[in-house]
């Protein structure tokens, strides 16, 4: 009984107590590039739009001075 009881111990000890810093550390990776990603994709559509907008208020802003 002795045996059985710490064989299920150590069995529970050695499933409960993982180390999951490496899993975290990559999860932290995919997530950085991933937003890296998205980052690039709206400014690479927006970029256009956004630069045309600003020339129109510099050009504004010249006139109006």
């Amino acid at each position: 009984m002795k045996t059985q009881f710490r064989f299920l111990v150590s069995y529970l000890q050695a499933r409960l107590n993982t180390d999951e810093r490496g899993a975290a550390l990559v999860e932290y990776a995919l997530l950085v590039a991933l937003i890296a990603v998205a980052s690039i994709v709206i400014l690479e559509l927006l970029g256009t739009g956004i630069s045309g907008m600003f020339t129109r208020v510099n050009d504004q802003i010249s006139t109006a001075g």
